[in-house]
């Protein structure tokens, strides 16, 4: 009880002693960019591009695999149309979110803004749902789009057994 106590308290001051500096170096930082808002405005604005792409293409990426596992024949079928539309929103919602993060950015005055706020939450929330309902949808749990741990996959239910494993019926009494 002493050791875990001890490194709970190694662990505190630790954490408090990086935060601290971390923190005033944010305060800092954040400061210089409103006073240069207009020279930042491009780049906040291409991060945000940026992280539309990759939220949203992971998203999408995890999504065409689980059509491509649990609805194989419908999906290579459609492959290349479910690919292109997948391509397509991804591309439309980062942009979207990079395009009003720059409007949102006009002026340094009237930060945080409205419209900056909803659309950052709208770029988290989104890839967030989609994937919860994905999984809900595929029966699965959790947010995290992670591959199952090994025997917790889900069984496939046969329908039908081959004719050639299954045995004639018992008489009975022997």
């Amino acid at each position: 009880m002493v050791l875990r106590s001890r490194r709970l308290r190694e662990t505190v001051l630790l954490t408090l002693g990086v935060l601290t500096p971390v923190g005033i170096l944010a305060v800092n930082v954040s400061a210089f960019v409103m006073a240069n808002l207009a020279a930042f405005r491009l780049l906040i604005a291409a991060c945000a591009l940026v992280s539309g792409l990759v939220l949203n293409g992971l998203t999408a990426w995890w999504l065409l695999r689980l059509a491509s596992r649990n609805a194989n024949p419908l999906f290579s079928e459609y492959r290349v149309w479910a690919v292109g539309a997948a391509a397509v929103i991804v591309l439309l919602t980062a942009a979207g979110g990079g395009y009003l993060t720059y409007l949102g950015m006009r002026d340094p005055h009237r930060l945080p803004d409205a419209l900056s706020m909803v659309v950052a939450s709208f770029m988290l929330l989104l890839p967030l749902a989609v994937t919860f309902a994905g999984r809900r949808m595929a029966g699965l749990g959790g947010i995290i789009p992670v591959d199952e741990p090994a025997g917790k996959e889900r069984q496939r239910v046969q329908t039908a057994t081959p004719r050639a494993s299954r045995r004639p019926p018992r008489p009975a009494g022997r």
